[in-house]
């Protein structure tokens, strides 16, 4: 009946069977916007109200509670005012709500447990018996230069996937941490072919850089009204990107 972008925001704002007087507003600004006749649609808002609220046997009782819930999608409801936004800001523009995702908050300390588990799990992996080593590995014993190169390595490639299938964050202190841990592990410059660096441990440090541009675009746009907080982004961009 309308433009996909009001369909959408009017499906979302009467998910809940309910309609906030906010809500209402801002469904009839956006319909403004889109010049749309306010009396037509807002009959057309009632209908849709009351037919979802008759499929699920709901009575029609209108309130102008805010909604407690908070729903992620492309957009989300402030559980302060119940103002609709965009799901990965992370504040909101009408009354300037933090929002915040305990689990997501702890993201970067599991990334962190994980590469520690990582290097942990390989250094202690058994040995390969003495039949299965080479001579020179038997003479040097724990010393085999070789042997390190080959453990490093893998406990580089194992790193690598970590990093790359982690999620990007979604909250101010998680991001920040993150880019924190990010210039501790990617901040490194990377050599030329005699720089002395294995290539496992170049790719390693792409990874860090690649996951942390894409940490940063996203902070970006979230936190632009913060500009406190995209100080410290582009201080951390600077040293790793």
């Amino acid at each position: 009946m309308y433009n996909e972008k009001i369909e959408n925001l009017i499906n979302f704002a009467l998910a809940d069977g309910e309609l906030t007087e906010k809500e209402k507003q801002i469904l009839l600004k956006k319909a403004e916007e889109a010049g749309i006749d306010p009396d037509e649609f807002e009959m057309v808002l009632d209908a849709k109200l009351y037919e979802m609220q008759q499929s699920t046997k709901q009575p029609v009782a209108p309130t102008t509670a805010a909604p407690k819930s908070d729903k992620f999608g492309d957009v989300k409801k402030c559980p302060a005012c119940g103002a609709i936004v965009i799901s990965f800001t992370v504040k909101c523009s009408d009354c300037g709500h933090e929002f915040s995702n305990i689990e997501a908050a702890n993201s970067t300390q599991k990334l962190y447990q994980e590469l520690i588990r990582v290097d942990e799990e390989e250094r202690n992996r058994p040995k390969e018996s003495s039949g299965m080593r080479s001579f020179t590995s038997f003479i040097r014993g724990n010393n085999d230069p070789l042997a390190e190169m080959k453990l490093n390595g893998r406990i580089y490639k194992r790193k690598i996937g970590v990093v790359s299938m982690f999620p990007v964050p979604n909250t101010k202190a998680d991001i920040l941490e993150f880019l924190s841990l990010a210039v501790s592990e990617g901040g490194k410059k990377i050599g030329g072919f005699f720089s002395g660096m294995s290539l496992e441990e170049k790719e390693y440090i792409k990874a860090w850089k690649a996951k942390a541009e894409q940490v940063v675009i996203k902070a970006r746009f979230a936190m632009k009204d913060d500009q406190k907080t995209i100080q410290e982004i582009e201080y951390y961009a600077n040293q790793i990107l």
